[in-house]
């Protein structure tokens, strides 16, 4: 039987201490008027979740386009947590650590996780750099890449550990391979309630995201993903991502279909272009494209820097058709709401 978003379980701790329905009320009350920025966060999000209401507002993180705020419905989030919960085998009393801030769905699903499968959930600033117990063992816990790469010292202790809000760097995805802990890339976005996929990250063998139980997939005639949750949302969903699927269940991320650059007929995925710089470029880059009177369009590279100069080396893993025909600098990215770099915005700057 499915749980109903209106209770709460019995095995629920949040950071010690067990909670009934209504002391959890005074709790959010209490952060809200007394707590930290982030504790304020978690209060505001508590105090939504168990108001009379069968939906919260979450924001989108504005990656791909305008932030926005949408409409969530509860039980589509309990449906979420637990369909998290098999795919790892989660149980009652399992610890988790909330390292995210609660403002965005997945910190706000990490919450929800634990109040619908009785985690045992710890609280901390969610900094780039979170301070947690190193010698606390957490079943379960999930960052983004910088806190990832920032904590890897601290990471021997978790046993399942998701990433996701930001591409995972090839460096980073070595050094995470040789972790014991289960280190698992996400797939998903505000409007399916955080991941509907998950890859882990192993030495050997393909890599593949595998959908979660209750969802199908397919493509539609740009390649792009098609997802059809109805235990999330009623709405399928048509991505932008070029995907390429390799079974009724798994499937392959290429890249954005809006980022895609058709150079002399040869389609070129930044995000892959990207992939093979990241450990030869410190400061912050994206490849784009501008047009070209010979290929049509051809791949050009945007740094975050006061000056272009670059080593060739630099380029010396991609093709002749990836290697950028131009660098161009900017000392400031433009950021989206959530940190992310606006790729539309900073390429606004150069016109400038």
């Amino acid at each position: 039987m499915t749980p109903n978003f209106d209770k709460i379980h019995n095995r629920f701790r949040l950071n010690g201490k067990h909670y009934t329905f209504d002391d959890l009320k005074e709790v959010a009350y209490s952060f809200i008027k007394e707590g930290l920025p982030f504790e304020k966060e978690i209060g505001d999000f508590l105090s939504h979740w168990l108001d009379n209401s069968n939906y919260i507002l979450a924001k989108t993180s504005g990656s791909t386009g305008q932030p926005k705020t949408i409409k969530l419905h509860k039980q589509a989030m309990v449906n979420s947590a637990i369909a998290t919960g098999d795919f790892f085998k989660l149980q009652p009393g399992n610890s988790a650590l909330l390292c995210l801030p609660a403002t965005y769905i997945a910190g706000k699903m990490m919450l929800v996780r634990a109040l619908v499968l009785g985690l045992e959930i710890d609280s901390v600033q969610p900094t780039t750099n979170p301070i947690f117990d190193p010698e606390k063992h957490y079943d379960f816990v999930a960052m983004i890449p910088a806190q990832a790469e920032k904590t890897l010292h601290r990471l021997s202790n978790i046993k399942t550990l998701i990433i996701g809000g930001a591409p995972l760097s090839n460096p980073l995805r070595l050094k995470l391979e040789n972790l014991k802990t289960g280190v698992f890339e996400t797939y998903g976005m505000t409007e399916t309630i955080t991941h509907i996929a998950l890859k882990q990250l192993k030495s050997n063998g393909p890599q593949y995201f595998n959908i979660l139980p209750n969802i199908t997939i397919s493509q539609n005639n740009k390649a792009c993903l098609v997802i059809d949750a109805p235990l999330l949302t009623k709405d399928q969903i048509v991505t932008n991502d070029v995907v390429k699927l390799h079974s009724k269940t798994t499937f392959e991320w290429l890249g954005r279909a809006d980022h895609v650059i058709n150079s002399g007929g040869v389609k070129l995925f930044p995000e892959q272009i990207e992939a093979k710089l990241q450990s030869k470029i410190k400061s912050r880059f994206f490849i784009t494209s501008e047009e070209d009177k010979t290929f049509g369009s051809v791949s050009i590279l945007v740094i975050e820097a006061e000056n272009t100069s670059l080593d060739t080396h630099v380029f010396s893993s991609l093709t002749p058709i990836e290697t950028p025909k131009s660098i161009y600098a900017i000392p400031a990215f433009a950021e989206t709401s959530s940190g992310k770099v606006n790729r539309h915005e900073t390429l606004k700057l150069l016109k400038k």
